[in-house]
């Protein structure tokens, strides 16, 4: 073999290798396993912003799907956190809590969650002390029933002082209950909208949900800087590899 034939052979292999990593790291994000961070403060004090999840994509499969049958899936049960596209912007992605389940009754009182008429208990769920918060759904002709574009989506569904969840849908809510814009602004959550299951933080960093929503050129610049100047003293240490539950 000539130097230019091994030459040759050299670069075919090198770039055979880097074809394949290719293929099996989209195959890996596309079905496997993918990584999001959280942006805002919705699921505090379980996700903190800053943090980087490692989410299970086949853990709930893909209704119809041909690898379902050979994949070790599992149904979504209430209180388990999901991560989903956002209905009515399916470039974003949120992170929040089952609550309800196609064909439950919910209803919001006072704090406290009701399903098919049972009070939920939530021992993850945070809230503000001395806040005023109004029932769900709202009372007809309340404040809060009359405010256009934020609520009305759930006359459709309601039931009396219910909702009933559809088919194939699910009623999502966050931790952080006060702080968080979740089905009860915006509607049920679609079960083919639902990407998978957030498995653990593998790396979280000190931010503010500010940071995240500044994306001019020059903001990207300074976080960067930031990163870089402060990896080591803004890392929360404590929170890498943590199982998310």
């Amino acid at each position: 073999m000539t130097e230019s034939t091994f030459t040759k052979s050299t670069l075919r292999e090198y770039f055979e290798s880097l074809v394949i990593t290719v293929i099996l790291a989209l195959f890996g994000t596309t079905f496997i396993v993918q990584a999001f961070k959280i942006p805002t403060p919705s699921m505090e004090d379980n996700l903190l912003v800053g943090d980087h999840l490692l989410v299970n994509k086949f853990a709930y499969g893909a209704p119809g799907s041909a690898v379902d049958a050979v994949l070790p899936l599992q149904d979504i049960r209430r209180g388990d956190i999901i991560v989903f596209k956002y209905p009515r912007n399916l470039s974003i992605h949120y992170v929040k809590r089952a609550i309800g389940l196609p064909g439950d009754r919910i209803r919001v009182e006072d704090d406290q969650v009701f399903v098919n008429d049972q009070p939920l208990t939530e021992s993850y769920k945070r809230m503000m002390p001395n806040f005023h918060r109004e029932k769900f759904p709202p009372v007809k002709g309340s404040l809060t029933y009359q405010s256009e574009g934020v609520y009305g989506w759930y006359e459709a569904f309601r039931d009396g002082e219910d909702v009933v969840v559809p088919p194939a849908h699910y009623f999502a809510m966050g931790d952080n209950r006060d702080n968080s814009a979740d089905s009860r602004y915006w509607g049920f959550v679609p079960r083919e909208l639902i990407v998978g299951k957030p498995l653990m933080v593998y790396w979280s960093y000190e931010a503010d949900s500010d940071a995240y929503r500044r994306t001019e050129v020059g903001d990207r610049a300074r976080q960067a800087f930031d990163l870089v100047t402060n990896f080591f003293t803004k890392t929360r240490w404590a929170r890498t590899f943590k199982l998310v539950r």
